[in-house]
């Protein structure tokens, strides 16, 4: 069985009550009972990890290394335009990265437009609400099949 992680990054505990006209009313405990019930029917273990500390995230990565992922899903939120640390800890991963956000961060504030990730990413979702999570499940399974 393939092993995905999905990375919920700052604030995302405050899913639901957190601007729902961006990110609608869904809570962060919907989005991963809805990632593990496809990761059911795709044969797909899924593990959730969210945190608001920069390092917890960096070490959590660091432990996804370790632990031989087969890819990972992240949403990091407002650290996906400036947090480097972030980013040099998923270039030290071998496998698929895909980055996931809820709202479509081209369609918002300039600063939102630009992804420290984007160069070390499979891909980007974003737009699609709290079904941007699905698409990427679905994405990076199938970006296994190119891996």
């Amino acid at each position: 069985m393939k092993k995905m992680l999905m990375l919920h990054g700052i604030n995302h505990n405050m899913f639901g009550k957190r601007d729902p006209k961006q990110y609608g009313t869904v809570t962060l405990a919907e989005i991963d009972a809805r990632l593990q019930a496809l990761g059911r029917e795709l044969d797909v273990e899924v593990e959730s990890f969210q945190t608001n500390h920069e390092g917890e995230m960096c070490e959590r990565i660091h432990q996804a290394y370790a632990d031989g992922v087969d890819a990972v899903l992240i949403n990091a939120g407002a650290w996906t335009h400036y947090s480097y640390g972030i980013r040099d800890a998923l270039a030290i991963l071998t496998v698929p990265i895909v980055e996931i956000h809820m709202s479509n961060i081209h369609a918002r504030e300039p600063f939102r437009h630009h992804s420290v990730f984007a160069e070390i990413a499979k891909g980007q979702i974003c737009g699609f609400g709290s079904e941007s999570y699905l698409l990427g499940l679905r994405a990076a399974l199938a970006a296994l099949a190119d891996h």
